[in-house]
């Protein structure tokens, strides 16, 4: 994980039922080979994400909490540099993402931003501004 402490506390955890009951009403999703993605709109300044990894992908409880683990640390590198604030970001693990390599899940959850729109603009390096 690359992220610092500081970028950690500008993304917010949803833990209840009822906000990922929200998002996914909302229909709003991407899906990617390491990734779903989820998101809806949260009328805040502030950012969060949940995580979500089914009984259906392991049986196993350790290798599940090893996709969270893994989709926790891929969350906090790329939502707050790349991701919209303001917004609810659900990220649900698939089989793949067990075995993924970490760059290409972080490539996948860009990915998926940028197909939904939800991708920050970022300036080029060689412009002042």
């Amino acid at each position: 994980m690359f992220a610092s402490k500081e970028q950690m506390k500008e993304i917010g955890r949803l833990k209840k039922r009822a906000d990922f009951l929200r998002v996914q009403k909302e229909r709003r999703k991407w899906v990617a080979k390491g990734v779903i993605l989820q998101l809806a709109d949260n009328n805040t300044a502030q950012s969060r994400f949940g995580l979500t990894v089914t009984r259906r992908l392991d049986k196993s409880a350790v290798q599940r909490n090893r996709m969270k683990r893994r989709l926790k640390a891929v969350a906090y590198d790329i939502l707050p540099a790349h991701a919209k604030e303001g917004v609810d970001y659900i990220l649900i693990g698939r089989p793949e993402t067990k075995t993924r390599l970490y760059s290409d899940l972080q490539k996948d959850l860009k990915w998926c931003l940028g197909k939904m729109g939800y991708l920050k603009e970022t300036k080029p390096k060689d412009e002042k501004q």
